[in-house]
């Protein structure tokens, strides 16, 4: 892994030098000895090798010096510099020559990269400890999402259960009270015809001169039933008192009351006697 950063910063460091060397020779030759030339090239080449060499071995000890990195880039930009005034005095291929003088500020750059990867760079051992850390990471996203998307098909097939049941039991309602509606409304029409009254009123009760007894309806509606403690603590009513008290609510009004309207008011006053008992002497009393 370090061969990928420091690789390309050598190479590019050897032909920024080379080059340099090579352009100094060349442009300073013809104006001053050559040996003049070579020693000026390789005073920029040895001055940039050697702050990098410096910079390297503070890198290595984990630390970093401002003023030997001033140095370094000095040394890149005069190498760089040079370059660009030879393209721009060169009579030929001026733009060949101008296009390779960033060489130098590249290699640079490529150490500073590589420096930074150094600074950053992690042990075999730690890197595969962050990556189980991530793999651990992304296996509770994936088994909370997975139980979020069980939590949610699930409530939704109770939802769904629940409301169908719901459905069910309003359409079985609703059929019902309709069954109700219609037997109801038969037998008011049986109560309300001329014929079918009189037929049900002659054995509903005794017929007595002058009396005709109605057929009442049966009740349909809410009812209140009575708690068990009001039934066992009052005694229970003998014939004669039961008499007694069915025939004084009949009569409390004018005309005499209706059995269903004196059962209502039997009930409502806190007696207590069985429909079977209560209807016997309702008969006897009427």
């Amino acid at each position: 892994m370090r061969a990928k950063t420091v690789l390309p910063a050598v190479a590019m460091t050897a032909v920024s030098m080379v080059l340099t060397l090579a352009v100094l020779v060349m442009w300073l030759g013809t104006a001053v000895p050559w040996p003049v030339a070579l020693v000026v090239g390789l005073g920029i080449d040895g001055g940039w090798l050697a702050t990098l060499a410096y910079e390297r071995r503070l890198a290595a000890q984990g630390d970093h010096n401002t003023a030997v990195s001033a140095v370094g880039w000095s040394f890149g930009v005069l190498a760089a510099g040079v370059l660009v005034a030879h393209a721009l005095t060169a009579e030929e291929s001026a733009g060949a020559w101008l296009a390779v003088a960033w060489l130098p500020l590249a290699a640079k750059a490529l150490w500073l990269v590589h420096a930074m990867w150094e600074r950053t760079a992690l042990t075999s051992v730690a890197l595969d400890a962050i990556r189980g850390i991530q793999q651990e990471a992304r296996d509770e996203a994936a088994v909370a999402r997975a139980r979020l998307r069980a939590e949610a098909a699930t409530e939704e097939t109770r939802l769904t259960a629940v409301t169908e049941a719901g459905a069910r039991v309003a359409r079985v309602q609703a059929r019902t009270a309709q069954t109700l509606s219609s037997a109801w409304s038969t037998l008011e029409t049986a109560r309300a015809g001329e014929e079918t009254g009189r037929a049900l009123t002659s054995v509903t009760a005794r017929v007595t001169p002058g009396v005709t007894p109605r057929w009442e309806l049966p009740v349909w509606g809410p009812s209140e039933p009575l708690a068990a403690r009001s039934l066992e603590s009052a005694p229970a009513l003998t014939d004669e008192a039961l008499d007694v008290i069915v025939d004084e609510i009949r009569t409390s009004e004018t005309p005499a009351l209706s059995y269903r309207e004196m059962a209502a008011r039997f009930r409502a006053a806190g007696h207590s006697a069985s429909e079977v008992r209560l209807r016997a002497a309702w008969k006897r009393v009427a």
